[in-house]
């Protein structure tokens, strides 16, 4: 690998390669007109089923299947390969143009909220869940749920993008970043040596947000790299993804806005309960065939 030598004043070179280069452009702001839909419900979310779309669905589900009946909600496909993201309608509740995004329409005006964590702690402020009253617990959950949104892009746009997306694999970066997301595993295994979750013993708006990236590794869900990492060493973080993963509201919530994989567990979109029953993507081929 021949050594690179910055210029003095960067410029965007288009054809740099990898998964997201089509997309990826050092501006801000719509590149198309397009309205989003809107569904009956006063939570509308527009997302994808990737480790952050999937920290507010698992957190919805959760809601619901406590029995916040109005927490129910209208979620719409954000498809980011394609551009979506970048439509005048996204734009106006996301300006940074990232999954996901939440519009609620029970205030006036409505509020819109875009960022997982600021998202999941909108969502546990209003409906009084999820997140510990005590001051000194819900201290330590925020620091955790900080913690993630500060690590994850370490996990996602280092390790992630330099193993699994970039146009070339090299050595340097692939090592660096492999580093920090062990430590970041070891981080993880030790705070769960003598906890249930997180935080304790309540499950809180820290495991949900954790769970979607951390807890995917060992489980190879997560850019294929569960061996290169040998993810499943770290023994209580596996005990505590695999008990998250079998609670109904984070295997309703993984279908939620999701695109690829087995039809039966893609809900591309959810309007109603019923939809994970009824309108799964192997029910709409079907259907459509």
């Amino acid at each position: 690998m021949s050594e690179y030598t910055p210029p003095k004043v960067w410029k965007w070179d288009q054809a740099s390669g990898g998964k997201f280069a089509n997309i990826n452009r050092p501006i801000a702001g719509a590149t198309s007109e397009k309205d989003l839909p809107k569904g009956k419900h006063d939570l509308q979310l527009h997302s994808l089923a990737t480790p952050n779309g999937v920290k507010v669905t698992v957190m919805l589900e959760e809601l619901l299947e406590q029995g916040h009946k109005d927490a129910v909600y209208d979620a719409y496909l954000i498809n980011i390969q394609e551009g979506d993201q970048f439509s005048s309608g996204f734009v106006e509740i996301n300006p940074n143009s990232k999954i996901p995004a939440l519009m609620d329409h029970s205030t006036t005006p409505p509020t819109r909220v875009f960022e997982s964590g600021a998202i999941l702690l909108y969502l546990a402020e209003k409906y009084d869940a999820l997140l510990p009253s005590d001051p000194s617990l819900r201290a330590e959950c925020l620091s955790w749920l900080f913690w993630q949104m500060g690590s994850a892009p370490y996990l996602g746009g280092g390790f992630g993008h330099f193993y699994a997306y970039a146009p070339e694999k090299f050595e340097y970066p692939i090592n660096r970043f492999a580093m920090e997301v062990k430590r970041q595993l070891d981080v993880l295994d030790r705070q769960l040596a003598d906890r249930k979750f997180i935080c304790g013993d309540d499950y809180t708006i820290a495991d949900i947000a954790i769970w979607p990236w951390y807890g995917a590794l060992h489980s190879n869900i997560l850019y294929n790299a569960a061996e290169f990492l040998d993810a499943g060493s770290y023994k209580n973080v596996v005990r505590w993804s695999d008990e998250i993963a079998k609670r109904p509201a984070s295997i309703r919530g993984k279908m939620v806005n999701r695109a690829w994989g087995d039809l039966d567990g893609q809900l591309r979109e959810r309007h109603d309960a019923s939809d994970f029953e009824l309108k799964t993507q192997d029910k709409i081929e079907a259907e459509e065939s």
